[in-house]
C-alpha cells in the first residue's frame, strides 16, 4: 500500500515547489488545482486501496478553498494531517481552519526546510 502526500494549491509554481521540498521523504506526491480536485485524485488514491499520508493545503482557491477542502475531507479520513500552507495569517482564520480540522499551519513564504520539518512531525 501507498501513502501519498497531496499538495493543494491553485499555484501551479507552489505546488511544484512544495513537491521539491518533499521529494526526499520519499512518498509519492499528488499535486490538485482545487479542494474539489484534491477530494477527486483522494477519492481514487483510497479507491485503488492506498491511503493519505498528509495533506498540504492552501485555504484560498477557486472552485473549493481549503476550509471547505478539509471539512469535506475529515468526512472521508479523519486521521491524516492536514496542514494548511497560505498567506492567511489572521487568528481569526488559523481557528477557522483548526475548526474544520487543520492539524498545522504555515505561512506562505516558507522555508523548504520548515515545511519538510513539519511534515516530517506529521509523517511517520
Amino acid at each position: 500500500m501507498n501513502r501519498y502526500i497531496v499538495v493543494i494549491d491553485d499555484s501551479p509554481t507552489i505546488r511544484v515547489s512544495v513537491e521539491m521540498a518533499l521529494k526526499q521523504m520519499g512518498l509519492p506526491i499528488v499535486q490538485a488545482e482545487n479542494g474539489q480536485d484534491a477530494l477527486d485524485k483522494i477519492s481514487k488514491i483510497k479507491g485503488d486501496g492506498d491511503d493519505v499520508a498528509i495533506c498540504i493545503s492552501d485555504i484560498n482557491m477557486p472552485v473549493m478553498n481549503g476550509l471547505e477542502f478539509i471539512a469535506e475531507f475529515r468526512k472521508v479520513d479523519k486521521f491524516a494531517p492536514v496542514v494548511v500552507l497560505t498567506t492567511e495569517a489572521e487568528k481569526d482564520m488559523i481557528q477557522k481552519g483548526k475548526e474544520a480540522g487543520a492539524s498545522g499551519w504555515i505561512i506562505k513564504p516558507f522555508q523548504a526546510e520548515d515545511l519538510l520539518n513539519v511534515v516530517k512531525r506529521f509523517v511517520k
